[in-house]
């Protein structure tokens, strides 16, 4: 027996039947293992069984390569249905079309092969494998049974990173580093060290490098936008060259493939090893960075740079490639040791396979929440008797809100406590048993009015045979234990999982979209906020606000003629806020529902100052705008949400002005001054570094056509004025000049000083000032009046 973690997977067509091949990661190195002789499956009306035989045969005589079986499934509409069993994927798609074009249904048409198999079995990383100790670690072993397991190997891994001409077509060197390893292969000559290997040109430089892979032989290859940029270009090269990108194991190739559309994104796969991407990794565990770039993260996170950072590096890194080759490898290298450190410090493989054995998808996906899912569901659903339906087909006139917020009450607020529901959602579909294959159960099946739970919009669910609670208590368990480990990124990550499971079924992209279920639980969500605010201004406090799942309480009583001020008072307050709530749901669903309540309201901050803004241009309270001071272990901090301290698109001017101004009125410190002082300086010209914008191209420049917004102005000009091209995903910074937005490296007119006045210092200033009965402008008319 083989204790194993699964690298790959892939699945192709061969005259006897779908091949699957699998990759492993385990203790003994790496292992390969070859399913054969597979049937692609789907599912089609047994109504039909004749009918669909018939025709196969019209256009199939003689032995087929098909076969049709009854098996104890049925549609969420309660309609039998027969498993049509094909020798080929390719076979299959041919007789799907012809049963389309005879208008017959198939349902589960779509489930690639290999993740069939697996999820099938309930693998989702980890495996059992039944193996002989191979003579060769590349040697395939053919259908060794397999069965479900909890493990995790240590994975060899290793950084890499390339430098190349500007253009990209000249490689000068690649590097690669790990615990183990630092090594660079320099295209050119040199001595060479125990580091740097000198190759006289590019093809043996790249021959050098997967020869040495080759030995190495690593699980995980990681990098920097590596798909995007380091491979691509490895492999255009390559392919120039007359090379083939063998990076797989047993020098298998890799296998590319593209988002359609120009620019689209590209995804790889490479037999036997994962490419990971420290980019994508970062965003999947809710790192958040104003820039992703590899200098913003590294001296971020480790204090420590490129050893290269200005905006000419590309022209610096082909002076050094011509002048100093030994200072261009320990760039390299620098930035191959940089990736790996982020990975080390931020536990980022351990998050991948942690995550992978939650949910099934492969080390390298990042997003995926519809196939998480749909290969956590499948399975289950087929035990419960059921197949999946086709996507769209779930159809209803019902339209299921979002979530609920409250009307705010606007103000500058003493000691605002948050009482937030964990993980809201997921815990009303446990408690109220909220499930497609539930719903399905209560339409199908003639059930006491005590064997379901009701509902919104007429939808009952029974309260045996449903799957999703089952798998939210999994995911729980398993978050929990995250805690308790202070792996705070594998904890958002599955929290992240559980209110997916909500977003897949409220999305009319997944299968099991059906309104009824999502506005059960959206609605109850509605219902549950309302009422926990009811309740609690029954104990005599005000909420003045409530989005989705918390609730924002100013502590005060009705009848009483003292606000508590101490930070003892408040926790005391917050603490039993939330305790006697919870035990308030715990005796309403049991009266009401006879159910257990997994809901849990916490605690979760104390606001020693709050404000709530007013929308612009009104006196009604916004909604998912608010700032306010914590106490952050003896000092106060702030915290913005929603405001433009927080966003990314104001300029670093609007966010300290922000920062500073609040501070101050907070804290009841002079604040008229600053304001009139920070206006006269962006006017006298002492403010330029602060006044750039920074934005991110959402779509191609030509693709904004009647509304060109400033930031691709500023694009459209950087490319007519230098050459240079910005593509979709790519930043642009700028600033507002007299003759409208320019890019900042290449701008030729004066600054508008009056905008950034009108339109970073005003919003800002006013939106706070006016609970104070002020306005910027008054402020400075205030300063004029005085020497009138």
């Amino acid at each position: 027996m083989t204790d194993a973690f699964l690298l790959t997977r892939q699945w192709r067509d061969t005259r006897e039947g779908t091949v699957l091949d699998f990759w492993w990661a385990t203790e003994e190195g790496p292992r390969w293992t070859r399913i054969t002789g597979q049937e692609i499956v789907f599912f089609v009306p047994r109504e039909h069984s004749e009918k669909i035989t018939q025709l196969l045969l019209q256009a199939k005589p003689g032995k087929a390569a098909w076969r049709l079986a009854d098996v104890p499934l049925k549609t969420f509409v309660n309609t039998p249905v027969s498993a049509l069993y094909c020798q080929t994927q390719r076979l299959a798609r041919d007789i799907q079309q012809q049963l389309q074009n005879a208008n017959i249904s198939c349902w589960e048409t779509d489930i690639r092969p290999a993740e069939r198999f697996l999820m099938e079995r309930f693998i989702t990383a980890a495996a059992r494998i039944e193996l002989p100790a191979p003579a060769d670690a590349f040697q395939v072993q053919l259908n060794p049974p397999l069965t479900p397991i909890d493990y995790r190997p240590r994975l060899r891994m290793v950084s890499l990173d390339i430098e190349t001409s500007m253009d990209a077509k000249s490689l000068y060197s690649i590097a690669v580093y790990s615990d183990e390893v630092a090594r660079v292969f320099m295209v050119g000559e040199g001595e060479n060290t125990g580091q740097l290997q000198f190759c006289a040109n590019a093809k043996l430089c790249l021959c050098a490098f997967y020869q040495w892979l080759e030995k190495y032989d690593p699980d995980i290859i990681i990098g920097w936008n590596v798909v995007q940029f380091d491979l691509w270009v490895l492999e255009c090269l390559s392919q120039t060259l007359g090379l083939s990108l063998a990076l797989g194991r047993g020098q298998q190739p890799v296998h590319w493939r593209q988002e359609e559309g120009d620019g689209g994104r590209r995804f790889v796969t490479v037999p036997g090893r994962q490419i990971l991407d420290g980019i994508e990794l970062l965003k999947a565990a809710n790192y958040r960075f104003d820039s992703f770039s590899l200098q913003n993260v590294s001296v971020e996170l480790l204090d420590e740079g490129k050893l290269l950072t200005g905006n000419d590096r590309g022209e610096e890194i082909t002076t050094l490639f011509q002048q100093d080759k030994l200072a261009l490898a320990a760039y390299n290298l620098q930035d191959c040791k940089l990736v790996w450190q982020i990975f080390d410090e931020k536990k980022l493989l351990h998050f991948a396979m942690e995550r992978s054995q939650l949910t099934g998808l492969l080390l390298d996906r990042v997003g995926g929440s519809v196939a998480a899912f749909e290969y956590l569901y499948l399975p289950r659903l087929h035990r419960r008797g059921y197949v999946a339906p086709n996507y769209g087909e779930l159809q209803s006139d019902v339209i299921s809100p979002g979530g609920y917020v409250m009307n705010s009450h606007p103000g500058i607020y003493d000691n605002v406590l948050v009482l937030d529901f964990k993980s809201l959602y997921p815990s009303i579909m446990r408690t109220f048993l909220i499930d497609p294959c539930a719903f399905w159960l209560a339409q199908h099946s003639d059930l006491p009015e005590d064997g379901v739970v009701q509902g919104f919009n007429e939808a009952f669910f029974a309260r045996d045979g449903h799957i999703l609670p089952g798998l939210i208590r999994h995911f729980s368990e398993a978050r929990e234990l995250a805690k308790r480990q202070r792996n705070a990124p594998l904890s958002h990550a599955i929290k992240i999982i559980m209110n997916s499971f909500y977003g897949v079924l409220g999305s009319t992209g997944c299968r099991f979209f059906d309104p009824r279920i999502s506005s059960s639980i959206t609605l109850r969500g509605h219902e549950i906020i309302q009422q926990s605010r009811d309740w609690i201004e029954e104990q005599g406090y005000r909420v003045i606000y409530g989005d989705t799942d918390s609730l924002f309480v100013h502590v005060e009583w009705a009848n009483a003629a003292h606000v508590p001020k101490s930070e003892q008072q408040c926790q005391v307050i917050g603490q039993r806020l939330a305790r006697e709530l919870n035990v308030w749901w715990s005796n309403a669903l049991k009266e009401k529902f006879n159910i257990e309540s997994f809901l849990e309201i916490q605690f979760e901050t104390h606001y020693v100052k709050f404000l709530m803004p007013t929308m612009r241009g009104s006196d009604e309270g916004t909604k998912k705008r608010y700032a306010g001071v914590v106490n952050n272990n003896g000092s106060p901090e702030l915290v913005f949400k929603g405001l433009e301290n927080v966003r990314t698109d104001w300029t670093l001017l609007a966010r300290d002005f922000q920062m500073t101004l609040y501070a101050r009125i907070f804290f009841e410190e002079d604040y008229e001054e600053f304001v009139r002082e920070v206006t006269r300086k962006v006017l006298a010209g002492e403010c330029d570094e602060a006044l750039v914008y920074r934005k991110r191209l959402r779509r191609h420049l030509h693709e904004y056509q009647k509304n060109v917004p400033p930031h691709v102005q500023a694009a459209r000009k950087l490319h007519q004025w230098t050459g240079a091209l910005l593509r979709r995903g790519d930043w642009i910074e700028y600033v507002i000049t007299t003759s409208g937005a320019e890019p900042l490296q290449a701008r030729q007119s004066p600054l508008d000083y009056q905008h950034y006045v009108d339109k970073q210092l005003v919003p800002v200033a006013d939106t706070i000032l006016h609970f104070r009965q002020q306005s910027l402008q008054q402020l400075l008319d205030n300063q004029l009046s005085l020497f009138g």
